[in-house]
């Protein structure tokens, strides 16, 4: 018997017989965007945790230009940093893409943090 999730996967399908493969382009998308930024993933990854991996970046860089830093000048592979803390976090071998996300996301919360004096 099939769950409701699958028959409506079916049903997806049979509406739009292209989805998959657009599926797969917009994970190849992702993966590229994520590339260019210094994050290494697989392109076969779950397209959904690529958009929420890509979410997360995007926040982080925010962090850090609104701190005055330029994500360009702290990619991960920058051997001279404005900030270590406006580097990416490097992503684990055994670290998960949902895992990666929610380590980035809170390197992104500690950014947004008011200051201290």
């Amino acid at each position: 018997m099939q769950t409701p999730s699958e028959g409506r996967n079916d049903l997806d399908d049979m509406l739009d017989p292209h989805r998959r493969e657009e599926i797969a382009g917009a994970a190849v998308e992702v993966s590229g965007r994520l590339l260019q930024k210094g994050v290494d993933v697989a392109a076969d990854e779950d397209p959904a945790e690529l958009a929420d991996l890509l979410s997360a970046v995007e926040r982080f860089e925010s962090a850090v230009i609104n701190r005055g830093g330029d994500p360009m000048v702290n990619m991960p592979t920058s051997t001279d940093p404005q900030d270590p803390a406006f580097v990416l976090p490097q992503r684990r071998a055994d670290e998960s893409v949902s895992d990666y996300t929610r380590h980035i996301n809170e390197a992104a919360e500690m950014l947004e943090e008011p200051r201290r004096i």
